[in-house]
């Protein structure tokens, strides 16, 4: 198994893929500011405050320890530079104790990669828009390439 860590704004999640691709249900803690929008450093607080509960949560709910994780993957970005800082911390921690590989991944990249996981297309042309990003993007190889974006 994987453990997915996803730290990117004001939602910190906890996931896991096994070893074909099959994903299980994730955790969530939202945070909600009292009032107006996201603050960053608020956030990563927020995150800070729940990480090992929810990730306790994960591992009860699918009967597995530390020994059943074989690496650990995190989001680098984009996102609040807080709130990243947070994830990969926690992620860094566990790769760290439970001796196991640490894998980045850029946010944007994952959201395309489980689009194409999940529909079987090798060789998509899509439009991506998330966010601040909006771009139109090829596969080419085994890499992406951005055709035009706003």
């Amino acid at each position: 198994m994987i453990l997915g860590i996803e730290s990117t704004a004001h939602t910190l999640s906890f996931g896991l893929v096994d070893e074909i691709g099959n994903a299980y249900p994730s955790v969530s803690g939202l945070f909600r500011p009292e009032e107006g929008g996201i603050h960053p450093r608020e956030a990563a607080d927020h995150h800070s405050d729940v990480a090992g509960s929810l990730l306790e949560q994960l591992m009860e709910s699918n009967g597995l320890s530390a020994e059943g994780v074989s690496a650990i993957a995190f989001s680098q970005g984009p996102g609040l530079g807080p709130c990243l800082r947070v994830g990969a911390s926690v992620a860094r921690s566990l790769s760290r104790s439970w001796e196991i590989p640490l894998i980045g991944v850029n946010h944007c990249v994952a959201h395309i990669e489980i689009g194409r996981s999940q529909t079987g297309c090798d060789d998509p042309v899509l439009l991506y828009v998330s966010g601040g990003n909006t771009q139109v993007i090829a596969r080419a190889g085994n890499r992406y390439r951005v055709l035009g974006e706003t």
